[in-house]
């Protein structure tokens, strides 16, 4: 059996967002598994539904993965806290589980740092070092993905050191293991001269460097496209 974590809806018109489980033994038919959401938010530290502060409950976007000593998964959602300035509450919410069926809701694994929500967040060890990869679409904001360097995958993130990925059309990416060599960053292209494209991206092989972040490179030559220090 495989399972599969995602956002569930309809609730008030889907402006309230869960995280719900389908499983399948050949993944082509999939089958909702039990009648409840997985895992939802709790208000103990979470926004819920408050049309005067966001425009939908955020939780979604579900990235699990092992525990690195071998206690149990780790979930990951794009979520935002229930305190500070309304634009500005989009936090890494954080769920573990014993066996991928029973989930406990954990306090965020970052704070508040201006972003109104951190989408599809992921995270990898990248050349030794571990990153959290997230999106944001603000109008406020040219760059679209982010990444930040931690001590380890399973957080805290210090969300006001992300620097942003160097593409402009980039958008929901995946850091993809490219073989031997090293590390690929693939997505889809978001718009491109005002037009919607929705195209999966070839895989973008990667590099991380203290000094410049996540980059752009090929194999065996020079940087291409180096990210840089968020503005404060």
């Amino acid at each position: 059996m495989v399972p599969l974590l995602h956002r569930g809806g309809p609730r008030r018109a889907g402006l309230v967002q869960r995280i719900g489980l389908a499983v399948s033994d050949d993944l082509v038919s999939w089958h909702r598994h039990g009648t409840d959401p997985l895992v939802e938010a709790d208000p103990t530290w979470y926004e819920l539904l408050d049309p005067t502060a966001w425009y939908e409950q955020a939780w979604r976007d579900p990235w699990v993965f092992a525990d690195p000593d071998g206690d149990g998964w780790h979930m990951l959602v794009t979520a935002r806290t229930n305190t500070g300035p309304a634009a500005g509450r989009g936090v890494i919410g954080h769920a573990t589980s014993p066996d991928l069926l029973h989930w406990t809701v954990r306090p965020p694994l970052s704070a508040p740092a201006g972003f109104g929500h951190l989408e599809v967040p992921q995270v990898a060890v990248v050349d030794g070092q571990p990153l959290l990869l997230f999106c944001t679409n603000s109008d406020t904001l040219t760059d679209r993905v982010w990444v930040v360097p931690g001590s380890s995958v399973t957080g805290p993130w210090d969300v006001s050191a992300a620097r942003p990925f160097a593409h402009p059309h980039l958008y929901a990416p995946r850091l993809v293991p490219l073989d031997d060599t090293g590390w690929g960053l693939i997505g889809f292209l978001n718009y491109v001269d005002g037009a919607f494209v929705g195209e999966i991206t070839d895989p973008l092989p990667v590099a991380y460097h203290p000094a410049a972040g996540l980059v752009a490179h090929a194999p065996g030559r020079a940087v291409l496209t180096a990210s840089t220090e968020r503005e404060p």
